[in-house]
């Protein structure tokens, strides 16, 4: 889960930073003694340039050091609170459950709010294994097949306004019949985490729009996912596909998460060779994000898939 970086060159930069040092000393001490030498004040310059850049690279990997640190103090933070929350409701229902007697209607009640803590709890371990399945080296990883795009869509926007409660209406798709050569596993965390994120910071009353386009010269799809929020700033449209970035303190957010869904989207995409990207919208536009899909095909006959395997190789 957490990035375990070898500090090798690290050490090893501090280490001739510091004979460098000792050289540039030594040569001081020379001339200072001998009177200046055009050979000592070549290699002294030339050291003292490489103990600049030294600096600057050191500077450089602290503050990504610094920054990594910070993202990982928040996910802790999310995390916790995201088990915690869950875990005190369900406590609190079955505490209630077994010391009261309560009517039927209000039991009902009970156990759809105990569903949805279970919901949330089971989003988050299936999100914590999503991560730790893309950062093992599988010898034998899941075949590749031709993947329907239009029912993973419904699949995935039909299980998630559930969990947010909110209508279906909200939510509108415009996808022609189409597959793309995939991992079933790869195409549900893309689409399931950016539906999610879409219905996560969707204005009130939530409007999510999914459109897909097939470009039958490329071979590609494009999937368009917007919603109408707030929008995501445009100095922080490649940050918010780091690893556990989320914008702001983790205590002061009132939107659950660990900042690993749009990670994952990242690692996917960049595996199989596709791109991800925010797409400049105006100010309280809301947030659109771009998915570019190779190795795709339109289907004549909807609902009958593909059986040849594309020529194309990644």
């Amino acid at each position: 889960m957490f990035e375990r970086k070898s500090l090798k060159w690290p050490i090893l930069l501090a280490i001739v930073m510091i004979v460098m040092l000792v050289g540039l000393t030594i040569g001081w001490i020379l001339i200072t003694i001998f009177g200046a030498n055009w050979i000592l004040l070549s290699v002294g310059s030339l050291m003292f340039v490489f103990v600049l850049l030294g600096v600057v690279l050191y500077l450089v990997w602290s503050i990504q050091q610094i920054n990594l640190n910070r993202r990982q103090s928040n996910f802790i933070d999310a995390v916790t609170h995201e088990l915690k929350s869950p875990i005190t409701s369900l406590k609190l229902f079955l505490q209630t459950l077994g010391k009261r007697n309560i009517d039927e209607a209000q039991r009902q009640e009970f156990y759809h709010s105990m569903l949805d803590d279970v919901d949330r709890l089971d989003q988050l371990i299936t999100q914590l294994l999503d991560v730790a399945r893309l950062q093992q080296d599988s010898n034998e990883p899941e075949p590749e097949s031709w993947i329907s795009i239009e029912s993973t869509l419904e699949e995935f926007t039909n299980k998630l306004v559930a969990q947010h409660h909110i209508n279906r209406d909200c939510v509108s798709i415009e996808c022609p019949p189409c597959d793309v050569w995939a991992r079933r596993v790869d195409i549900d965390i893309l689409v399931r985490n950016l539906i999610d994120n879409a219905l996560k910071y969707a204005g009130k009353p939530p409007v999510v729009e999914i459109k897909v386009r097939v470009d039958s010269q490329s071979g590609s799809t494009t999937i368009l996912v917007s919603d109408n929020g707030i929008g995501i700033p445009r100095h922080l449209h490649r940050k918010i596909f780091r690893r556990f970035y989320r914008v702001g303190n983790e205590l002061e957010r009132t939107k659950p998460g660990t900042g690993l869904g749009l990670f994952l989207v990242r690692s996917i995409v960049r595996r199989i060779r596709g791109s991800i990207r925010v797409v400049d919208l105006p100010k309280n536009s809301g947030s659109r994000f771009e998915l570019v899909l190779p190795q795709s095909r339109l289907r004549a006959v909807p609902g009958q898939p593909f059986d040849e395997v594309p020529t194309t190789t990644r």
